[in-house]
């Protein structure tokens, strides 16, 4: 028997068996340890990136992630005027007799009223923007949803007007600000130096309570703000609302961005 004939007698066997034995190695067989490596590899960098936890956060929700940040900034700012606290503390310590550190303190007991870093006391005028209760699907042919909602250009529109109309200190939904404040909404929420609001949208202002009146009437955005008040029923409640302190703003006063105008 020839050497062919004996190589094909094994029974399943197709082709002769000796071009089995000593085929070379495929190409797929060469990359399968590779791969093998590569697997390894990455399920390694995802347990030490994970630390042995779920790689997906517990906050799945945009609800859920806003309230975590907003704890996440109110400790902040705990310990923002804790570690404040200490730093004046330590620094009447260190030089109570320091004639520089008296004339720095005075220069800055002089700019802390305009800085806002003081509480302030005096009569108050209160604004209030709220969406309108209006149905969608009663809604006139000209307008659409966003229509009904009250946007950040008009929360803006009433801090402008305010302090225009000589206002001494403001608030919005009871956290001070100042003039160097960033009002930004987004959808029907106002965020405010990190925490997040549902309308109605609340500012109050320390002045002339007859001078701020007056720079809200002769301002054109809340102008057309009422026609839609009146329209579609868009909430603006302008009061009153005696006298009031308003506590120091703590937030940064140095700017960390700016864009020449």
């Amino acid at each position: 028997m020839s050497q062919q004939e004996q190589a094909t007698d094994a029974p399943g066997v197709k082709g002769p068996r000796w071009l089995m034995l000593t085929r070379a190695p495929s190409r797929w067989s060469l990359l399968v340890p590779v791969v093998g490596v590569l697997a390894g590899v990455l399920f390694t960098s995802s347990s030490q990136a994970s630390r042995g936890t779920d790689l997906r956060s517990e906050v799945q929700g945009l609800p859920q992630l806003i309230m975590a940040r907003q704890h996440a900034n109110a400790d902040r700012g705990r310990q923002l005027a804790a570690v404040q606290a200490e730093i004046d503390r330590l620094s009447e310590a260190a030089a109570p007799g320091s004639s520089r550190l008296k004339t720095l303190g005075e220069r800055a007991d002089a700019l802390a009223p305009v800085a806002g870093t003081v509480p302030v006391h005096g009569e108050t005028l209160t604004v209030a923007l709220n969406d309108s209760p209006m149905p969608v699907d009663q809604l006139p042919e000209w307008a659409t949803v966003d229509d009904i909602v009250v946007h950040q250009q008009d929360v803006q529109a009433v801090v402008n007007a305010l302090w225009r109309g000589g206002a001494e200190a403001m608030t919005i939904m009871d956290q001070r600000v100042i003039a160097t404040s960033a009002v930004r909404c987004v959808g029907n929420t106002l965020i405010l130096q990190g925490r997040v609001y549902s309308p109605p949208f609340v500012i109050s202002a320390i002045g002339d309570p007859d001078a701020l009146e007056a720079a809200l009437a002769a301002d054109p955005t809340i102008t057309r703000y009422q026609e839609y008040v009146a329209a579609l029923g868009l909430g603006y409640a302008v009061e009153r609302t005696g006298v009031k302190t308003f506590p120091a703003f703590t937030g940064p006063l140095a700017r960390t961005a700016a864009k020449a105008a």
